[in-house]
């Protein structure tokens, strides 16, 4: 069940936000112990949520990863705790996937989990390689630099596909023009070739004779 929250952080700051609870007891435990103080929560009461229906369709893209992972890295070097920066970033993405992947992350941090392990629940959005690398950067005290180093390994991931992508779509684009003039030639080239060789009472080619005994 999803409720919707208006709180004050440990420094006075006013923050709204929205996670997933299983009751209202539930979310107001979760957001004490996130060290919120909570001014007003309410239960987002829908029959179908068709927003998060519908994001299910949406492909998360490597330079949305990218992307995500450097301005997290920078919103904890300025000083801002894990789940505001990523409210923040949720707040900004507008690839509804990856706006309910960031928001279940957050409700999870919320609820006692690390990033790393929030991070595992979704595989589609965030590879095993990379919630592995997040857990090594929690445990060693330095994911904004794990985080930097895991956009950069993603970043040049995406490029080098590219290039293969790139490198083989040649050899299919000439195999594939080569099908077409050989099928043109066997359809309307080899038939007037043969009537003419057949005005004239002469034997055909045999590499001529087996391309239309193919076509045939």
């Amino acid at each position: 069940m999803d409720f919707r929250y208006v709180a004050y952080t440990e420094d006075k700051k006013l923050v709204k936000g929205k996670l997933s609870a299983t009751s209202e007891e539930a979310a107001t435990e979760l957001l004490s112990y996130g060290g919120y103080q909570v001014i007003s929560l309410q239960a987002v009461v829908t029959l179908f949520n068709k927003e998060k229906q519908l994001a299910r369709f949406y492909r998360i893209k490597p330079r949305e990863i990218i992307m995500f992972s450097r301005q997290l890295a920078l919103l904890l070097e300025s000083g801002t705790d894990i789940v505001t920066s990523l409210e923040l970033l949720q707040s900004q993405v507008t690839n509804k996937t990856l706006k309910n992947t960031i928001g279940e992350v957050a409700s999870d941090i919320r609820g006692g989990s690390s990033l790393s392990v929030a991070l595992s629940k979704h595989p589609r959005a965030f590879s095993q390689i990379y919630h592995r690398a997040i857990a090594a950067g929690e445990q060693g005290g330095n994911l904004e630099v794990v985080l930097r180093q895991m956009a950069d390994y993603i970043e040049r991931s995406a490029d080098t596909e590219k290039k293969i992508k790139s490198a083989m779509t040649y050899p299919i684009i000439v195999a594939i023009v080569a099908i077409i003039v050989i099928a043109i030639m066997v359809t309307y080239v080899l038939p007037a070739f043969t009537g003419l060789y057949g005005q004239f009472e002469a034997d055909l080619p045999l590499p001529t004779r087996m391309l239309i005994a193919i076509s045939d």
